[in-house]
């Protein structure tokens, strides 16, 4: 067998090509192989295969070419599924059927008479995934873009001789009791907890994030009115440097903007205030601070009262103020309103 050298080339990129498939590099070494002068047993021992599978390559390329290495139209099994049968489920999926919000596998399986596993196989194939869900709320405000920029500007270029205060107020921290004992995680098992538990009261955290060095001022109360944020901003005013401007970002709470709140700022001009647009705490990164608290103390853990709840909480802010976590803003907002902007045109009207 003679090859010319671009069937040649063809053939040995075949070999080296990463995602070819198996049987693609394995036809291709035979005609190789057959090239060199090997006889169809000699083949066949190298490449493990059967004489009978050498020979068949061989005189398929021989005969066509290039072309007889591939598979010839109308082979392999034939599909089962009714292409009507294949087209409901793939389009059913995003209808719901009656007083149900979707379909699961095996629902439409037995609708459609076919086994769950091919219901899956095909929503795996077209990416369809009926039982997830993902929140979102696209804010209203129609100052958007001037707030949206304003607080981006404080992230991406913080203002000389000045803190940016990340502020907000984690309220209803439950101090939840287990009503068992659970068993803790060890080798071969999870840790458990019990499905019910006993409320014992409430705590409200207020938080500020120092966005340059991720340090929290914090205050614990039990409630969490204009009163408690008026304490707060006074801490705040204790334990920050006097000669530093303070920006705060904050939300729209009722609460941030009472009028004995306004009446007070205005008391201290080093105090500026930025509001998130309404619908968009996702801007405020103390909310990223919150999570880490929700899962790392508050949410797996059991509290026999208030005060114990709330003496973890401090000792788990005293920890991170020693070693400070800082969250940096790294997204560029013209991609962000791009993503909005999308997000609407998607919406129906």
């Amino acid at each position: 067998m003679i090859l010319t050298e671009a069937e040649r080339e063809v053939l040995l990129a075949i070999t080296r090509k990463g995602r070819a498939e198996q049987r693609e590099v394995l036809r291709a070494r035979i005609v190789l192989l057959a090239a060199a002068g090997r006889s169809d047993l000699e083949i066949a021992a190298q490449l493990r295969v059967n004489r009978h599978t050498a020979r068949l390559w061989r005189r398929r390329f021989a005969g066509q070419g290039l072309v007889g290495l591939e598979d010839a139209a109308g082979r392999g099994r034939k599909p089962v599924l009714d292409g009507k049968v294949k087209d409901a489920i793939l389009t059913g999926a995003v209808q719901p059927p009656p007083h149900r919000t979707r379909w699961s596998c095996r629902s439409m399986a037995r609708a459609q008479k076919v086994s769950h596993s091919t219901v899956q196989r095909l929503w795996t194939s077209n990416d369809i995934k009926p039982h997830l869900t993902r929140t979102f709320k696209i804010s209203n405000d129609p100052q958007f873009e001037e707030k949206f920029w304003d607080v981006i500007g404080l992230y991406l270029n913080p203002p000389d001789k000045a803190l940016v205060l990340c502020c907000d107020e984690k309220s209803q921290c439950q101090a939840l009791e287990r009503t068992q004992p659970g068993l803790p995680l060890g080798i071969g098992h999870i840790k458990t907890a019990t499905h019910d538990y006993v409320r014992h009261g409430t705590v409200t955290l207020f938080a500020a994030l120092n966005y340059m060095e991720g340090k929290i001022v914090s205050l614990l109360t039990e409630r969490h009115r204009h009163q408690e944020w008026l304490k707060f901003l006074k801490r705040i005013d204790r334990e920050t440097p006097r000669e530093l401007d303070l920006h705060l970002i904050v939300d729209n709470y009722a609460t941030h903007k009472h009028p004995e709140v306004k009446k007070w700022l205005a008391k201290h001009p080093r105090f500026h205030v930025h509001f998130t647009p309404t619908s968009a705490s996702w801007m405020n990164l103390v909310e990223r601070f919150f999570r880490d608290l929700t899962v790392e103390v508050v949410r797996e853990g059991s509290f026999k009262h208030v005060k114990e709840l709330s003496d973890e909480i401090l000792g788990y802010l005293a920890d991170r103020n020693l070693n400070p976590i800082r969250y940096t803003w790294n997204a560029k907002g013209e991609n962000i309103l791009r993503k909005i902007q999308r997000a609407k045109q998607a919406l129906p009207v």
